[in-house]
Formats: structure tokens, C-alpha cells, sequence
């Protein structure tokens, strides 16, 4: 809700919209309490719980309320971050020698008698020398944070007896925070650094209700029934083997077609869109990620140089695809009526993900991008992401994804440190991301600090049947890369000029999109992308031969198929066959035989037909 400042009381707003957590003026969201509400000339927007930056500002003030409750049960506690996350909030916390004891209860209760005192959240802008003398010999991981801060930029919270460093905003008091749920403890090294301390992190979620909290408990137990971890396993699509090493999938025969199958289907768009398939290696000279910037912002999060024989040569596993795809542009001399060149790889990189932080296909450490990287001109810009946007869209219909929106990352605020490349440029770029935006009537929001390093992006966050979130598709406006490689081509002048960078991918990783997607469908997959569409169930061993002419005939037209020719009885197989979620199950008998057709029981509904007509239908629905 947007309102006018101009002759607005403040304390009468809130009166009438009493759900209001903060207020967003510009790009900056406060506190209610803020003093900037009453001098600045821009429009003002209140924020609730309904927004996600409200969801955020609840839970970063949840994460607050936990730590105070840590304090007061854990006196010896030391406290290092706590930030909202997607679904909630953790706060990674040092408990010394004696350890957690693990009594998540003992905590949430703790939270909700604090939150019923309705301690207002009140903010103080502090010195660092000030904030230092706060926390010194009290917790070295809060001094270290506000070494990093500049002076004049600190400031503090306090609720009740608890006071913490933090730039905030919050909500206005605890009062708001009704329900409370501690759902995961895991290890986590002081700043992701494997040679700090580790500390626990505590995760949970809150409430304005326990209704709302209700309703995310039953949530998550049928997400527990949905976790594509055991569905993976069940349909034999993945595996994971100590051997190989933790965060690097197998696929099995099975869920290889499903790969393939999404990667069909991805070429056949990028063919008619005029992109050009390459590949490259899993490997690159260290120098090439240098140049890229790459090794300086991901290296602590890649595996080690690899070291030849050659002791001047070192490698690296891949962490991105764009570097290579800078050098295939940079292969021959490129003219303007090159451009647009769209270059594509289904390029599987490497990151060194940390241990606590693996989860399934979701957080891998070798996974595959269905990347792209599209150099053109400054003219072509918009018209390229445009089509970009058109096919992700194409993509998630494909896939029954029709709940999304786009989050526009662009730099941070406040610290420009993490991005490399002139700030005209990345005005430049931000301002055409967010017109685009406009133009295609997105649904989006906003996030500061989300930028990659070279530039800003649109990631598409989709929801699943239970309304989680997830970052999918992804297309991303870089000006920096093709300066540090030095890409040119020739003008109509016949003079050089640097093109622009596009990256784009419209699943993102594979891996982490097949997760979801099992999720999302409960491992039933649609009738083109099932790893074996049809079974053929012969009613007893009489009918073994006709069975196999059945299969013999789908296999031939493509259909993948088998036959269950086991010495089993009907129901059995029929069983089997639904857990395992193939679509088609072709019954056959004495009167199949004899009439030359088949019993399809599919989606709960049974009918006789003849084999070409059953084919003509499985072609139908494979189709791309």
C-alpha cells in the first residue's frame, strides 16, 4: 500500500492499518518509529506480513526474539549472525565448551514469554568505538563484524534486556510475533570459512498466528512425503555413493531419460530461436577465472587448483560455463551482422559446496546449467531478454509451473565491494532490467545485494503445489565480462566495439529443477518426460507372447516401454507398476488376444482399444 507523506500523520496510518511491520521510502525500508517518515518528500509504503519483504522483516526480528531467548536459557552463549532466509530465520550461535543440549522446546517456549511482554524494538545509531566497548570481551564474532563497519553507519537494537548489533528495521514490537516453531539445527563455520569455529544454527519459522503456523506444520509434513530424495530413490532415478564423493549425483538409466528428455526439449526451443550448441571442457586454466573475476569472488567456494607436472600450470574444475563461452567468442573475428550470437551448452560446473550445507539434488556440488550466453549489441539488449523471458515462460507451462514471480537482484546499497565494473554501466543495466520488467508486465519484486558480481539479473522465483519458493530460470545483463576479455567486433564503420553479455537459463541447474519438479508432482511425471511410459502387464504366462508383440510394436514407434513378465499375480504388478508412477498400464488377455487390442488403465480410467489408436495417443502426449 502506497501512501502520500504530505500532511500524513504517521501514528493515525498505523491506527487504521495496524498489520503495518515497516514502511519503504525509496529503496530504503524503516522502522515505524523512523525519524526519516517525518522529513523526507518521497511517497511512502507501508509493508505487512503479505509481502515478502515484510515475511523477511518479521522473521530477521524472530531471529532477534530467538537470540535474546538463547541469552537468557544459555547466559554463556555467544552470538554470531542471524538473517532472515526464504522460509524463516537462523542464528549461528557459539555455546562454548558445554555445548547445545539440543532442547529446541525449551527455546520456543522461552521466545513466546518473551514475545508476550510486547517489547518494543527500538533502534540507536552508535559510534564504533561506542559499539566496540559494548561487545569487547564479551563476543569476539560481533567485534569482528563491526571492525568491517564504517563509522557512522552502526547501529544497534534493543528489546527488553536484549541488545543487539544490527541495521534492522524491525518490526514494532514482539507482541506481533504469535507463533513460533524451531524446525533444524546443523553446523555451520564462522563466515562459511572451514578453518574458523564451527557454531550451531538454529533454524525456525514465526507467525502473526497460529493458524499460519498450523498450516505450514501440515505443509511440511506433506512435504516430507514429497521429498524428492526418497522419490529419487523409489523410481531409481539417482543415487549418491560415499566412493564417489558427497554432493556428486549418479544417474541411473532411469532418471538419465528424464535428463535427456528436458534437454530435447530445451534444444528443439533453442534450435528455432537461433541458438548455436558447443561444448566445453570441466576444466580451465586457473588464469581464466582470474580474468573473469571469477577466482577472486567464488574461489574459497571452489575445489583446489589442480597441479600438473608442469609446476607453472594450474587448473581448475569449472565453476561457470561463461568464461569458456568468452573465450569461443574471442576464437575467430566477429562483425556486427554476427550479432546476435547466442551460444549454448548443457555444461555441467563444480563448486565446493560446505558438508552441512548438501541437501539432495537442491544443493549439489556438481551440477548442470542449461546455460547460454548471448553477445549482441546495446540496440539489441532489450529485444534479447525479452525472448529470453518469452521462452522461461515456455518452459515452466511445459512443466505445470504457472505461480511465479521475478525478483530483480541488483547491487547492494550499501556495500558496492562485492561487484567489479564501472557504476554507469550498472545504472545502465539496472534501469534496462527493471523497463523490461515493465514491459512484459512481470510480477516482481526487488532485491538489493542479489546482483551477480558482473551485473544484475531476473531470477524466477516459482511455487510449488504446497507454496514454497524456488529460484528456477534465471537471465542475467553483464557489461563487465566481455570488457575483461577484451571482446570486440567490427561495426558498420569497420571499427571495434564491445558487445554485451547475456546470460540466461531458463532451468538453472538441472539438478536442482528435477528436484523440484518431483516435488512438485509427487514423482508423477508427465507422459513425455516418464522414464518408462507404458508397462505391459500379461494376465498370466498364456499371454507372455502376445505381451511381447505389444512391446515390440511400441518400442519400435520410440515409445519406451517394458513388459512384466514375471510369474506373479495381476493385482501385484499392477501395484508395482503405480508406485513406481509409469502412466500406461497396458493389461492384456484372453479377449486382447483375440480382438488384437489392449485394456489402458490410465489416470484412474480404463478403456479397450486398438494398439495404433493407444500409439497415436502416447504420440500426442509425448510431443514437445
Amino acid at each position: 500500500m502506497e501512501i502520500s507523506n504530505e500532511g500524513q500523520n504517521i501514528e493515525d496510518y498505523l491506527k487504521l492499518h495496524n498489520d503495518v511491520l515497516a514502511f519503504k521510502i525509496g529503496k530504503e525500508f524503516v522502522d515505524v518509529s523512523s525519524e526519516n517518515l517525518k522529513t523526507t518528500t518521497e511517497p511512502i509504503q507501508g509493508v505487512t506480513f503479505h509481502d515478502e519483504d515484510g515475511k523477511h522483516i518479521f522473521w530477521h526480528s524472530s531471529a532477534h526474539l530467538m537470540a535474546a531467548a538463547i541469552k537468557n536459557l544459555y547466559p554463556n552463549a555467544k552470538l554470531g549472525t542471524g538473517p532472515a532466509v526464504d522460509n524463516g530465520f537462523y542464528y549461528d550461535v557459539d555455546f562454548g565448551e558445554n555445548g547445545f543440549d539440543n532442547n529446541l522446546k525449551k527455546i520456543e517456549d522461552e521466545m513466546m514469554r518473551l514475545a508476550k511482554q510486547g517489547d518494543k524494538f527500538i533502534r540507536k545509531k552508535i559510534s564504533k568505538e561506542e559499539c566496540l566497548d559494548l561487545f569487547n570481551g564479551v563476543n569476539e564474532y560481533k567485534c569482528e563484524l563491526i571492525e568491517n563497519l564504517n563509522d557512522g553507519d552502526i547501529s544497534i537494537y534493543k528489546q527488553g534486556n536484549f541488545t543487539d548489533l544490527c541495521k534492522g528495521p524491525h518490526i514494532p514490537n514482539t507482541s506481533l510475533i504469535k507463533a513460533v516453531k524451531l524446525t533444524n539445527i546443523s553446523g555451520a563455520y564462522w563466515k562459511g570459512d572451514c578453518t574458523r569455529n564451527q557454531m550451531t544454527r538454529i533454524y525456525g519459522i514465526s507467525f502473526p498466528s497460529k493458524e499460519e503456523l498450523k498450516t505450514y506444520l501440515t505443509n511440511l509434513e506433506e512435504a516430507k512425503k514429497r521429498d524428492h530424495q526418497v522419490i529419487g530413490k523409489n523410481l531409481k532415478l539417482f543415487t549418491f555413493s560415499q566412493n564417489v564423493g558427497l554432493g556428486l549425483p549418479l544417474w541411473l538409466p532411469r532418471g538419465t531419460v528424464v535428463r535427456r528428455q528436458m534437454e530435447q526439449f530445451l534444444r528443439k526451443k533453442q534450435i528455432q530461436a537461433g541458438y548455436k550448441e558447443v561444448i566445453t571442457p570441466h576444466i580451465g586454466n586457473k588464469n581464466l577465472y582470474v580474468t573473469s573475476g571469477h577466482y577472486e569472488k567464488y574461489g574459497k567456494d571452489s575445489f583446489q587448483p589442480i597441479h600438473t607436472p608442469d609446476d607453472n600450470d594450474e587448473f581448475l574444475l569449472k565453476p561457470m560455463n561463461c568464461p569458456h563461452h568468452c573465450e569461443i567468442f574471442k576464437s575467430e573475428q566477429r562483425y556486427y551482422k554476427d550479432l546476435p550470437l547466442r551460444l549454448a551448452e548443457f555444461g555441467t560446473v563444480y563448486r565446493y559446496e560446505q558438508h552441512g550445507e548438501l541437501h539432495g539434488l537442491v544443493r549439489v556440488r556438481s551440477f548442470t546449467q542449461d546455460d547460454s550466453h548471448i553477445f549482441c549489441r546495446k540496440s539489441q539488449v532489450e529485444d534479447e531478454i525479452k525472448n529470453v523471458i518469452d521462452l522461461i515462460t515456455v518452459v515452466f507451462s511445459k512443466f505445470g509451473f504457472s505461480d511465479y514471480v521475478a525478483r530483480l537482484s541488483f547491487r547492494d546499497l550499501n556495500d558496492r565491494s562485492k561487484y567489479i565494473g564501472d557504476e554507469k554501466d550498472w545504472d545502465i543495466a539496472e534501469s534496462a532490467i527493471e523497463k523490461i520488467a515493465k514491459d512484459k508486465n512481470l510480477p516482481f519484486t526487488v532485491a538489493y545485494g542479489e546482483a551477480a558480481f558482473y551485473g544484475p539479473k531476473i531470477d524466477f522465483m516459482v511455487k510449488d503445489v504446497l507454496g514454497r519458493k524456488w529460484q528456477l530460470g534465471t537471465v542475467q545483463l553483464d557489461y563487465q565480462l566481455p570488457r575483461r576479455f577484451n571482446l570486440t567486433f567490427l561495426n558498420e564503420n569497420n571499427e571495434k566495439e564491445m558487445p554485451v553479455m547475456i546470460h540466461r537459463a531458463p532451468f538453472g541447474s538441472i539438478e536442482r529443477f528435477i528436484a523440484v519438479l518431483l516435488e512438485h508432482t509427487s514423482g508423477r511425471l508427465p507422459v513425455w518426460l516418464a522414464p518408462d511410459q507404458v508397462t505391459v502387464l500379461p494376465i498370466s504366462e498364456k499371454y507372455f507372447d502376445y505381451a511381447n508383440e505389444i512391446l515390440d510394436k511400441l518400442k519400435g514407434v520410440g515409445i519406451r516401454a517394458i513388459a512384466d513378465l514375471r510369474n506373479e499375480k495381476l493385482n501385484k504388478k499392477i501395484r508395482e507398476a503405480e508406485l513406481m508412477k509409469i502412466p500406461f498400464l497396458v493389461i492384456v488377455g484372453e479377449k486382447e488376444e483375440q480382438e488384437k487390442t489392449v485394456s489402458v488403465r490410465f489416470e484412474n480410467a480404463t478403456e479397450t482399444t486398438s494398439i495404433d489408436v493407444f500409439i497415436d495417443k502416447i504420440r500426442s502426449l509425448s510431443e514437445f
